[in-house]
């Protein structure tokens, strides 16, 4: 670690316990900080709180009371799910308090470069891709933030020949003052989380602390693609590096029909890629990128690029049965995940959808249903669904009551080169207490065919 003096003897407050709260505390104390860690549930049956108060630290529960702030604390370090809104967070940036997110702690003592990857859509994905081909290269990637351990927690222990590959929500981005990726990846922007930062300027700001402190030292890929982030990093003073799907371009990273491009050279053909779909194509162009530069050579990216076949539950290639080829998109909890899914193929789609009823509407779909033969739907949205189906053309649409079932009755009704794909579009609530579970059920269901 580097940097630690500068936590010696300063009055720090932890808000929110979870993963994240404890690494933060118990690190600031081993750095010789003054640790109070305030958390909203009791103290009574709170065993991260128990396990704290074993290592010394006061731990106030049941709440979060204002008059904490009267102990004059030099900064925050605040669980990245906690709103700004919150009345001690708010009444302490009415005070000039710094809060932070331990990302911030992270860039501050990590030896090691950081890769840092956020954006709307695509983050697991583009940081598997690059976790596998820096370790295909011997690169000794270490992963952290939303996809792996806590990311102040990996700084920690990283060494300089490391490198931490980092997926940033923007709940954490937006607690960060000084920190600089050497590598800073934007895969793409769409309106999100507008509950927690308020409105889409706030959104933005916050996934652009990703690369607002980067100098001319370090590089900022970036979808060239959205008009948007384009026009909001141009003033940024990092080495920009542009992708596009669109076609060749002379510039960064690309991709056309056949070929992926670096700098406007060939580079690798699409041929050799395992994982479908244009938004993954991005995803793999972004991963290429940070690849490329971290000095990955092109067998690597290639080995791994003709291999990965997806993230669980996310566009995840399960297995072929009788030339039926399965994907498990359980992931996709809403209609821009379910039209990212349905785009990726040409070939006939035998689509399992539905779950907890929002009331969304599904017309985001629309034009993309034309490639689906096929609907068994399922959860609280199934007659929805399927009457949505209907009015799109699908001639065949089939209710189910398990995932046992719906697998069961898609695969009855599939031929042979067709795509059966779960992608429901709705959240998983109604039945299962996650998309994970809900995908592994399906997975379950798929290997007993």
């Amino acid at each position: 670690m580097k940097n630690t003096e500068q936590f010696i003897g300063k009055k720090i407050l932890v808000v929110g316990l979870a993963k994240s709260g404890v690494a933060a505390a118990g690190l600031l104390q081993r750095l010789g900080a003054e640790v109070v860690v305030n958390d909203s549930k009791p103290l009574e049956g709170n065993e991260e709180a128990v396990e704290l108060q074993t290592q010394g630290i006061e731990v106030i529960g049941g709440g979060h009371p204002n008059d904490l702030l009267d102990r004059n604390f030099d900064f925050i370090v605040k669980n990245p799910g906690i709103p700004y809104s919150n009345s001690l967070i708010a009444s302490a940036v009415e005070q000039n308090i710094p809060i932070w997110t331990e990302v911030e702690l992270a860039g501050i003592l990590s030896e090691a470069p950081i890769i840092a990857i956020t954006g709307s859509n695509g983050k697991t994905t583009t940081t598997t891709l690059l976790y596998h081909m820096l370790n295909m290269a011997n690169k000794k990637p270490l992963i952290a933030g939303n996809i792996g351990t806590v990311s102040c927690t990996v700084a920690e222990k990283a060494h300089a020949n490391e490198v931490i590959v980092l997926e940033a929500s923007s709940f954490q981005l937006a607690g960060t003052e000084s920190f600089v990726p050497r590598i800073a990846i934007f895969t793409n922007l769409y309106e999100a989380h507008l509950d927690y930062h308020g409105s889409m300027q706030e959104y933005l700001d916050a996934k652009l602390q990703v690369a607002r402190n980067q100098t001319s030292e370090e590089y900022l890929i970036f979808n060239a693609d959205q008009k948007l982030i384009n026009e909001a990093v141009e003033s940024f003073k990092s080495q920009k590096v542009p992708f596009t799907a669109l076609g060749k371009a002379d510039e960064g990273i690309s991709a056309d029909e056949e070929w992926i491009y670096w700098l406007g050279e060939p580079f690798i053909e699409i041929k050799h890629i395992k994982l479908p779909g244009r938004h993954n194509l991005e995803n793999i162009l972004s991963a290429t990128a940070a690849a490329i530069l971290s000095g990955c050579e092109k067998t690597a990216i290639e080995n791994v690029l003709s291999s990965f076949t997806g993230v669980r539950h996310r566009m995840q290639f399960v297995r072929e049965v009788k030339s039926r080829t399965i994907y498990n998109d359980s992931k996709a909890t809403n209609t821009l995940a379910t039209k990212s899914a349905l785009s990726s193929f040409k070939m006939p789609i035998i689509l399992i959808a539905g779950g907890l009823d929002r009331g969304h509407s599904f017309e985001e779909l629309r034009p993309h249903m034309k490639n689906v033969r096929a609907v068994v739907t399922i959860g609280e949205t199934a007659e929805r669904f399927a009457e949505f189906a209907k009015s799109c053309g699908v001639t065949e649409t089939i209710q189910a009551s398990t995932m046992q079932e719906a697998v069961q009755k898609a695969y009855a009704c599939s031929c042979e080169d067709d795509v059966i794909l779960l992608s429901p579009s709705c959240a998983s609530w109604d039945q299962y207490e996650s998309f994970e579970i809900r995908g592994d059920q399906f997975i379950d269901a798929v290997m007993k065919l």
